[in-house]
């Protein structure tokens, strides 16, 4: 049996070894056996229970490695980014209340979410703004999600009554442990400046926010969760590399159009996926033309059904 498989993965080496260790101990018994046939009733007991043993092992191990695939396939981390589209100031509070869902949802489901930047517009909503959510699932729930959402209600501010629609995009990248290339630091821009925000005295003194280009791809992250600058560059660097899988997917599905037009939408961001409509009471999916009623509910981070139904229909599909 090729061991390499099991020896290559952290979750499966140490039971690779033990594996090995009972086929040493199978050899030396044969050999024994082979030496002194007195010992052949002793041998046949000795070689049926590490026969016992290495099945189980061998099954542990299959569980394991299927286990990584799947993790790998559908990670427990991922970064959520939320853009303000058209719509001027009512889109950056769009944005924001978007956030605000998924972070409800995520409280719910038992996640970890940590902002990692913002970016605020002057009525106090989000331009755009990171979170890294961390918990089992994440990724299988939230990966349909990525696009574009739309609102339609009458603002605060609007003194006529007229409805306006914003739009704010969702990007969903998922942080995997492998990927299929090698970012060259010749391509990268580091740059270093002060966190601001409120944090105590020392939040302003050192540089601990980090910006990376990638300058082949125009490609800009930024990080202040962290309070050390190599944290923070370590977190900006994964998120670096989750946008630019996410690109090299984007473009792997556009090869691949025709194939894909019975999915649930591309993960284009720039994909229209939902509408929001506040005097309906009604949010409406357009990829799978389904609508729910109870708005308030859903804006705070009640979104199962939506996510089941979308869950529901890729099995179908």
């Amino acid at each position: 049996m090729d061991l390499k498989t099991f020896k290559d993965n952290k979750k499966t080496a140490y039971l690779a070894e033990s594996y090995e260790r009972l086929l040493k101990d199978e050899e030396e018994i044969r050999v024994m056996q082979k030496e002194d046939p007195s010992f052949d009733e002793l041998s046949k007991e000795e070689l049926r229970t590490i026969e016992v043993q290495k099945d189980a092992l061998l099954t542990q191990m299959k569980e394991l490695l299927k286990e990584s695939e799947e993790e790998e396939k559908f990670p427990n981390e991922i970064v959520l980014e939320v853009r303000a589209g058209a719509g001027g100031e009512e889109a950056a509070l769009f944005a924001e209340e978007l956030s605000i869902l998924y972070r409800k949802y995520a409280e719910k489901k038992g996640w970890k979410t940590v902002l990692l930047n913002e970016s605020r517009s002057s009525l106090g909503g989000f331009k755009e703004a990171s979170f890294e959510i961390r918990g089992k699932g994440v990724y299988r729930e939230l990966r349909f999600e990525t696009g574009v959402h739309r609102i339609q209600r009458v603002p605060a501010t609007e003194k006529s009554g007229r409805v306006h629609t914003s739009t704010a995009s969702i990007a969903i990248l998922p942080i995997r442990k492998k990927t299929s290339f090698e970012i060259n630091p010749v391509d990268l821009e580091v740059e270093f400046s002060r966190s601001g925000g409120a944090g105590g005295q020392n939040v302003n003194k050192v540089e601990t926010a980090v910006r990376i280009v990638h300058k082949p791809t125009g490609i800009d992250v930024r990080c202040t969760s962290e309070r050390s600058q190599l944290k923070n560059r370590e977190k900006a660097m994964s998120i670096l590399t989750a946008k630019l899988q996410d690109l090299k997917d984007v473009e792997e599905a556009k090869k691949y159009a025709s194939e894909r037009k019975g999915q649930i939408g591309t993960g284009d961001r720039s994909e229209k996926i939902r509408t929001y409509n506040i005097l309906q009471d009604r949010v409406t999916d357009h990829r799978i033309k389904e609508s729910w009623h109870n708005i308030d509910q859903i804006f705070v981070g009640n979104i199962d059904p939506i996510i089941e139904a979308l869950l529901e229909r890729e099995k179908e599909e």
